[in-house]
């Protein structure tokens, strides 16, 4: 279908909405962060100037309409960001599957003025609304026919637009890397295996974990990613015939080396016909099979349950104001589309391609194709697959490569660093490669700090914190010569560097010594880890997702605190140095109403402003303010002069509290998010490296001194890439520790949006319609 083109004369956006009705619902299962997407939208649809419905009770409210259908205000989604579930309700409704119900909801709809609707829900949510939709003209017409509404109210809402978001902890619905309530199902999960791993091992069981899953096995694969786990059964990939044989074998074989077994098992597991593997079918076969103490949990509901992560808050947060967009800018031909994330970025989708593809995977399991079925689930899924093939178990080749690959870490310490040593050490292994461990950064190269590492050593290093091979902030100029020889004396053919803005300057430093040290003409590969996420060449870095949760449920903590005190704003330092990341990321997830960083100069009259906003907004029924500072966003601006400052203005209003996090923000067990990002780069890395070790074998030896032989594994955008350092170095501020463009400051309008801020939201880069069917693989395509 040609789409229509976009008129060249832009709105203004807060008059784009003026006039229209959007309403909003949820339907379908519950998921975590669907309160994020509702707040969203009702704020972004209010900014607009469109008048914004709550549905109650999802369909079935639509079809009893009354009470259930009510106008939002902006006061009415305050302090929801922090709530699981679904504040608006949802429920099952047999009456919108029949036509007189969905005549009795679009009835309800006209009579409210209602042409922009938006459902947050799964993939049935979704397709019942799709299919009013399309119904809609003859509904009206019956509706007019039967004297139920006029002809002139049917005129005025002769089109409805649809935009759905979707929330599902399953993470099952095609197109979309992330569905909203996935992640936090995870942190639920991560919490549950990491407690039963302590019992596990004083007691030296296995433990079988079911999660849910019952089409989809994404919470099981990445679960089982993120734990280490011995094996995993989920539905898109059975296991071979005789299973039972390889999975005792396998058990035994990591029981010499380790004091527990865990296996993961997806609610929808089954064998290759179709018959359902259970947790308590596993149980009894490890049981009498090999004698060992075995225990099944089933998590159920649990995964649904708890606050939402700072993900699923900025997920349902970005999609909501994607919704509105999408909604106010939707034409009668433009097709009912969803708003979904594709890796960093927000895409618009035809719904009933999305719909189809999921579908398609349900038919293609069917019919016995599961490679076919793992592809159609999207590229996170099948790299998911990958990488846990790769890394389930170990399978050494009969030829070593002779080659040795040195890995360390450098700079501050950051949750996630582990899951990238163990995957490093653990797929080089399998490529036959010598794995040499280097303590302390640069400093223990340079001190001959290295020692082997092998498989078992790494075991159960995906769950900890901070860094097990200990780092330094040390940078290697001014240690070169020992490096080098060191480098030449334990025979290292690459290395891995993990850490910060120092791996990045020290991995520069290291590509300068070439020209004096030969030993240094070595393939080089950075990995960015650090709380700060401020290195060049990546969006995102391990470790600032563990931090950006330490923030966020410490601002929830802090704001329930003044529950049912009197008004009170809270301001808190957070980390960052000059880089305004955790500062601007948790001020979207935690809802503040401004956030204070260096990449955004601010001067005494935005202080002003903002105080004024928060004295104003504090005379309504919003009880609680809270204000974010990055530690080096301004010399003069300290965290102690702004607290001053709000506590003289607010005086009569609202008192002040002031909090410096510290180093809480580097510590705790890493996120299933940092888990699985460092699980992936060090695989990849290692992949990496394997393929430039045999580019530049010459004569019997390693010598690599082109540019693209030293390079940084980053997250740009949608896809995992390597970036020669020494292109990097033109997109970086060194003065300041931070790249030159940051792709989150896009991120800030929207969060003075939310806190009623009337700044104008730049819609000249809102996502366009993109298309799921052309992405699939050729051999999935018809014929």
């Amino acid at each position: 279908m040609q789409q229509p083109q976009p008129d060249p004369t832009p709105v203004e956006p807060t008059k784009m909405g003026v006039g229209r009705a959007i309403a909003v619902l949820t339907s379908g299962g519950d998921a975590q962060g669907m309160n994020a997407a509702v707040r969203a939208t009702v704020r972004v649809g209010l900014y607009t100037g469109a008048k914004v419905f709550f549905v109650h009770e999802g369909y079935q409210g639509l079809v009893d309409g009354g009470d259930n259908i009510r106008p939002a205000t902006w006061e009415s989604v305050s302090m929801m960001l922090q709530l699981g579930g679904t504040v608006i309700g949802s429920a099952r409704c047999q009456e919108f599957r029949t036509k007189e119900g969905r005549a009795k909801a679009a009835c309800n709809l006209v009579k409210l003025g209602i042409t922009n609707l938006c459902v947050i829900g799964g993939d049935g949510s979704l397709t019942g609304a799709n299919q009013f939709r399309n119904e809609w003209s003859e509904l009206l017409a019956e509706l007019v026919h039967a004297g139920k509404i006029t002809s002139d109210e049917a005129k005025k809402s002769s089109h409805l637009n649809i935009v759905g978001m979707v929330g599902s902890i399953d993470n099952d619905f095609c197109g979309t890397d992330m569905t909203i309530g996935t992640d936090s199902a995870l942190h639920r999960i991560m919490e549950v295996v990491d407690a039963i791993t302590t019992t596990a091992q004083s007691h030296q069981r296995t433990f079988i974990l079911e999660v849910m899953g019952r089409h989809c096995g994404y919470l099981a694969l990445v679960t089982a990613l993120a734990c280490g786990a011995d094996w995993v059964f989920i539905p898109e990939m059975p296991p071979e015939e005789k299973w039972e044989d390889h999975l005792c074998r396998r058990l035994a074989e990591t029981r010499r080396s380790s004091r527990l077994n865990v296996i993961i098992v997806a609610e929808g597991a089954m064998d290759k016909n179709g018959k359902p593997i259970t947790s308590n079918q596993i149980k009894h076969l490890v049981s009498e099979r090999l004698g060992y103490d075995t225990r099944a949990t089933v998590l159920g509901h649990v995964q649904r349950g708890g606050t939402p992560s700072a993900f699923d808050r900025i997920l349902g947060s970005r999609m909501g104001v994607e919704a509105v967009m999408a909604l106010l800018e939707a034409t009668p031909d433009t097709p009912a589309c969803v708003v979904s994330l594709s890796g960093n970025t927000a895409v618009r989708l035809p719904l009933m391609e999305c719909v189809q593809v999921t579908k398609d995977v349900s038919k293609a399991m069917a019919e016995g194709r599961y490679e076919d079925a793992v592809k159609l689930r999207g590229k996170s899924f099948e790299n998911n697959w990958n990488t846990y093939k790769l890394l389930a178990h170990m399978h050494p080749p009969d030829v070593k490569s002779n080659v040795s690959v040195a890995i360390l870490n450098v700079g501050a310490p950051c949750a996630g660093m582990n899951a990238a040593v163990r995957s490093a050490v653990r797929i080089g292994i399998t490529q036959g490669h010598h794995m040499l461990a280097v303590h302390d950064g640069f400093e223990g190269l340079a001190q001959g700090l290295v020692k082997p590492i092998t498989w078992t050593e790494v075991g159960g290093w995906t769950g900890k914190g901070g860094s097990m091979l200990g780092t330094k902030r040390t940078l290697p100029a001014k240690v070169m010569e020992e490096i080098s020889l060191n480098i030449a004396k334990f025979n290292i053919h690459g290395l891995i560097i993990i850490g910060g803005f120092e791996a990045f300057v020290g991995g520069l430093e290291l590509l300068a010594g070439r020209q004096k040290y030969e030993e240094l003409c070595i393939p080089i590969v950075m990995i960015p880890a650090t709380v700060s996420n401020n290195v060049p060449g990546s969006d995102f870095s391990i470790g600032a997702d563990t931090a950006l949760n330490t923030i966020t449920s410490t601002c929830d903590r802090i704001k329930q605190s003044a529950a049912g005190t009197k008004r009170r704003v809270f301001i808190i330092e957070t980390m960052g140095g000059y880089c305004g990341y955790l500062a601007t990321v948790a001020g979207l997830a935690s809802g503040a109403d401004a956030a204070y960083i260096f990449e955004e100069h601010f001067n005494i009259h935005d202080l002003k402003v903002n105080v004024e906003h928060l004295v104003e907004k504090m005379k309504t029924t919003v009880k609680r303010g809270l204000i974010l500072r990055n530690e080096k966003c301004n010399p003069n601006y300290t965290t102690d002069f702004i607290f001053s400052l709000y506590s003289e203005e607010g005086k009569g209003v609202f008192d002040c509290r002031k909090n410096v996090l510290g180093h809480m923000q580097q510590g705790g067990t890493p996120t299933p998010f940092d888990r699985n990002f460092g699980t992936k780069m060090g695989a990849k890395a290692v992949l990496w490296l394997t393929d430039k070790l045999k580019e530049c074998y010459r004569h019997g030896r390693i010598f690599a001194n082109t540019p693209g032989s030293a390079c940084v594994l980053g997250m740009r955008k949608r896809t995992l890439m390597f970036q020669p350092l020494d292109e990097l170095r033109d997109q970086t501020d060194f003065e300041h520790r931070i790249p030159k463009t940051e792709w989150w400051l896009k991120l800030r309008p929207i969060m003075k949006i939310l806190a009623k801020y009337k700044i104008n939201l730049d819609t000249s880069e809102h996502a366009h319609m993109e298309h799921v069917i052309q992405k699939r693989s050729p051999v999935l395509m018809p014929v």
